[in-house]
């Protein structure tokens, strides 16, 4: 049996064709930030499924940083996104470790804000999102990780809805790679509707 990467001439269409077809949505709707817009995105259709998870790990690892320790991202969305790239880095003989970031501390025990193997103080870590609309989450993510001692220098997300995330992570000094932008999606969303 060949592997997705082995019968697939662009794994990146492969993805877009799966987001835009099972993750958009065009209508009247309020996002998690409280804005309203007329599209909506929510990966986990596709990053909770296997075909998914083998096309993002893969296209996403291709921009993790050589020197990354690990991979991190918050709690929902990000989970399967750190296990997808963190399995396929294993595959490849890279090692490279997932951590969740926690949307609070744990109520209880150690009170932790981050679940996975620590890498060292000072160690290089990634952040992995799903969608960035604010550019908030991540940037929750990115403190939390840096308040525990690690660097954090790029953000990758399957999806920027380009309303204003990209800015302020750029302000913040960090990087965004961003797979894919709302609008490729929502026109290849109306290419397959026709």
């Amino acid at each position: 049996m060949n592997s997705i990467f082995e019968s697939s001439k662009n794994p990146r269409d492969d993805l877009l064709n799966l987001l835009a077809s099972n993750c958009y949505k065009y209508g009247d709707f309020t996002l998690s930030s409280g804005r309203k817009s007329n599209h909506y995105v929510n990966c986990k259709p596709v990053s909770l499924s296997g075909i998914g998870l083998l096309l993002l790990g893969r296209l996403m690892l291709d921009h993790v940083e050589e020197s990354s320790f690990a991979v991190a991202g918050i709690t929902l969305g990000g989970d399967p996104l750190v296990s997808s790239v963190s399995i396929t880095a294993a595959s490849l003989g890279r090692p490279l470790d997932a951590l969740i970031v926690r949307k609070e501390a744990k109520g209880y025990g150690t009170s932790a804000w981050l679940e996975g193997p620590l890498p060292p103080r000072g160690s290089l870590v990634t952040i992995l999102e799903d969608v960035v609309t604010t550019g908030g989450s991540s940037l929750k993510a990115v403190n939390q990780l840096i308040k525990a001692g690690y660097e954090v220098k790029r953000i990758i997300a399957i999806v920027d809805r380009q309303e204003g995330g990209a800015i302020e992570i750029k302000k913040s000094g960090l990087d965004l790679v961003s797979l894919f932008l709302m609008e490729e999606i929502s026109q290849r969303f109306n290419n397959i509707a026709k």
